[in-house]
């Protein structure tokens, strides 16, 4: 946005500069013209209109200078202003393609979801409503998990190594009994790995 004001706020200089030095070239010509028709005829007069073509004349230079220095100055701005749009279209780029597969992760992610609620609902159907209902409560208290793995005697849901005492009575516990973890009270998961 900055370059582009100062594109705009240079040419528009330029078009001044160069409007200066059309008057200053207008009214040379119309000097010239006059001192040339020979309509002036007092020296005085000639003397002070060669005097002041030279003066435009060397006007003329100091302007035409002033517009070559804006000239230089709007490309530069304008290579930065190329440069920028060109820096910004790549970003937009990656944005886009970032978006792109955000949106597709996203959709990914939603039939994942689908797909996992179905099957809850087809398991949920065999769980006692007691247990089911006891699950639900831990995962809200647990921040999404209501259950974890007890693997080599560490509860995963909270990463504890449990108490011998607690894994002597885990032991002891027959199959289909709901066993929970001391610590963070979420319902244990035993499998051939728990380490019992």
């Amino acid at each position: 946005m900055a370059a582009q004001t100062e594109e705009s706020d240079t040419a528009r200089e330029q078009t001044k500069a160069e409007q200066d030095v059309d008057q200053v070239r207008q009214r040379a010509a119309r000097d010239q013209q006059r001192l040339d028709s020979g309509a002036v005829t007092s020296p005085k007069d000639l003397e002070n209109l060669q005097r002041e073509i030279a003066s435009l004349a060397k006007r003329q230079g100091d302007l035409e200078d002033i517009v070559l220095e804006v000239m230089e100055r709007i490309e530069s701005v304008q290579e930065r202003l190329a440069e920028l749009n060109e820096r910004v279209s790549s970003v937009q780029s990656k944005i886009d393609d970032a978006t792109a597969r955000r949106d597709a992760a996203f959709e990914e992610i939603d039939g994942e979801v689908a797909t996992a609620t179905k099957e809850r609902e087809v398991i949920s159907g065999a769980i006692p409503t007691d247990l089911l209902k006891l699950y639900d409560k831990l995962r809200e208290q647990q921040g999404g998990i209501g259950a974890a793995k007890l693997y080599q005697r560490t509860c995963q849901g909270c990463r504890q190594e449990l108490a011998i005492t607690d894994i002597n009575e885990i032991r002891a516990a027959a199959p289909d009994t709901v066993v929970r973890c001391e610590n963070c009270r979420r319902i244990l998961v035993r499998t051939a790995e728990s380490g019992l």
